[in-house]
């Protein structure tokens, strides 16, 4: 398992004056290695419930003016990440958008209720509005070991895509957890999805509900 320890030590620590997000240089960053989720470059189908979330808030999928491969991931970022994870996680009650909207499928924010894109819209609002780049925090949906359907935040630092989730209460790499990666949202494009490349064997494992 390739967990991120809950610290990043203290001589980090100490050179951290104010909290900030420091943008990697693209030309500095590896995202070949096994810590990054592997992606193809051409544009895919974008998720039926993001395209309804897209048509009502158009502001929010468009192409990233700006796009930042990957941000520095400092003590202060790591915590700030464990803060906005556990928050969302532990304000928001679960329920279907069956229960809540008489609908199979509907991706918004939550309102004290809500499912899993619910919980990573919110989660990637909350980054966004603490300064975070858009294109550092991408909309990704998953298959369960069950083969059921599942959305998470993914968030691309210089350590690798880590994933925030409301089943696991846990920030972890992208290959510590007990899903299939399908597809997720362009770095350059909001409104835009790419296929992921995910050949490792399914893992067979139940997440524990935070």
């Amino acid at each position: 398992m390739h967990t991120i320890n809950k610290g990043l030590g203290s001589t980090l620590l100490g050179a951290i004056v104010a909290l900030a997000i420091f943008a990697v240089p693209a030309q500095a960053l590896d995202t070949n290695n096994v810590a990054f989720v592997q992606s193809h470059s051409e544009i895919t189908s974008i998720p039926v419930g993001h395209a309804a979330f897209c048509r009502s808030r158009p502001d929010e999928c468009r192409p990233n003016a700006h796009i930042v491969p990957a941000v520095a991931l400092t003590e202060t970022v790591w915590q700030q990440l464990l803060a906005v994870n556990a928050h969302i996680n532990n304000t928001v009650a679960p329920a279907t958008d069956q229960d809540l909207y008489q609908i199979a499928e509907f991706w918004t924010y939550p309102n004290g209720y809500g499912d899993c894109e619910d919980y990573a819209l919110a989660k990637r609002r909350a980054l966004i509005n603490d300064g975070w780049p858009a294109s550092a925090l991408l909309m990704a949906v998953v298959k369960q070991s069950n083969g059921e359907g599942h959305a998470v935040l993914m968030v691309r630092t210089d350590r690798g895509d880590l994933m925030l989730d409301n089943q696991i209460g846990s920030v972890d790499l992208w290959n510590a957890v007990p899903y299939k990666f399908i597809k997720r949202q362009s770095q350059a494009n909001a409104g835009q999805w790419v296929d992921m490349i995910d050949n490792r064997e399914m893992i067979i494992a139940t997440a524990g509900i935070n």
